[in-house]
């Protein structure tokens, strides 16, 4: 088990260095420092001595990849990739171009994007299965074909009109929750629990129905005859049988999701005027501070490496047939 560990970490190093590479190209050769600098400062003609001043100021004065005036290792430290990318690999993330301490403003922003997508992942996850369960149970009858219908109505509408209806509704209306906004300790339960309820119905449509599909494919396979052949009811059947040997797929459906625990939702967080790390994305964006965005590309990409980590981890505990060696 450790040995595998260590051998999926070591092969996310270069995977990591891709995301980096691909994500150095996109910010520093489409845009130069010259044009970041030109960006920054907000004015049609700017004086070269002006952006002279911001690259220097914001560590963009150096080569991107290679510096000839200097000598030894030197030539490959004193870039901009080296210390601004190479860095990422340390949890070194510096200063945005704002001035603003990227570490310190990540570990704030994480507890409100991770208050508002566990809740939402969990609770989904266990009406999603039950409700798909209940739908295998009943398969090939109206309650089965009813719930299918309701689940591609449920597809079909927009995340948006979650949004803006229930803020309508739950906030304006009925006035149980504030519309936005956001405070620290217990008080963040009202804010959130809004953008969870809405969270989690969105995702009742698209969830049902994936799980649905993988309880019947289950349902035709030998094991679960032979299990109606001893006795078992058709409810043990699925429960003990179905569920257990359909939870693989459901975890490896589970790890696209898990960097959001942390990462955030871009349109949910928005809307509520949550402080955590998707509206911290959204605003570095439109204010194009490329060190934020960089650092945030590098972490979405490290913590879905320890998501597939985690479900291979996983695997055993659901099916004792697959060994990690």
């Amino acid at each position: 088990m450790l040995s595998y560990i260590l051998r999926r970490f070591l092969y996310a190093i270069p995977i990591l260095i891709g995301v980096n590479l691909i994500t150095f190209t996109l910010f520093f050769v489409v845009n130069t420092p010259d044009d970041m600098a030109r960006m920054h400062l907000g004015m049609k003609h700017v004086k070269q001595e002006n952006i002279d001043k911001w690259k220097q100021n914001h560590g963009y004065d150096r080569p991107l990849l290679f510096n000839s005036e200097v000598s030894g290792l030197e030539k490959f430290s004193q870039t901009i990739f080296f210390e601004k990318s190479l860095s990422l690999f340390l949890f070194r993330f510096g200063n945005s171009d704002s001035g603003r301490d990227i570490g310190y403003d990540i570990k704030q922003r994480m507890w409100p994007s991770f208050l508002i997508a566990l809740p939402t992942l969990l609770i989904g996850l266990m009406i999603n299965i039950t409700l798909a369960l209940i739908l295998a149970l009943f398969r090939s009858t109206y309650i089965d074909y009813w719930g299918v219908v309701i689940c591609i109505i449920l597809i079909s509408i927009s995340s948006m009109f979650y949004i803006i209806g229930g803020q309508y509704l739950f906030g304006k209306i009925l006035h149980l929750v504030p519309i936005s906004g956001y405070e620290d300790g217990w008080m963040a339960i009202k804010f959130t629990i809004l953008p969870v309820l809405i969270g989690v119905f969105s995702g009742i449509g698209s969830g049902t129905r994936i799980y649905r599909t993988l309880f019947l494919e289950e349902i035709e396979k030998d094991y679960v005859r032979t299990a109606r052949a001893k006795g078992l009811s058709e409810t043990l059947v699925l429960y003990r049988h179905v569920l257990r040997n359909a939870l693989i797929p459901i975890l490896t459906g589970v790890v696209v999701v898990l960097p959001t625990l942390f990462m955030g939702s871009l349109v949910m967080e928005a809307f509520f005027s949550i402080p955590g790390l998707g509206s911290y994305t959204i605003q570095a964006i439109n204010e194009q501070d490329f060190s934020i965005v960089r650092s945030m590309v590098f972490l979405g990409a490290f913590l879905y490496i320890i998501g597939l980590l985690l479900t291979d981890i996983a695997y055993t505990v659901v099916d004792p047939r697959i060994r990690l060696s």
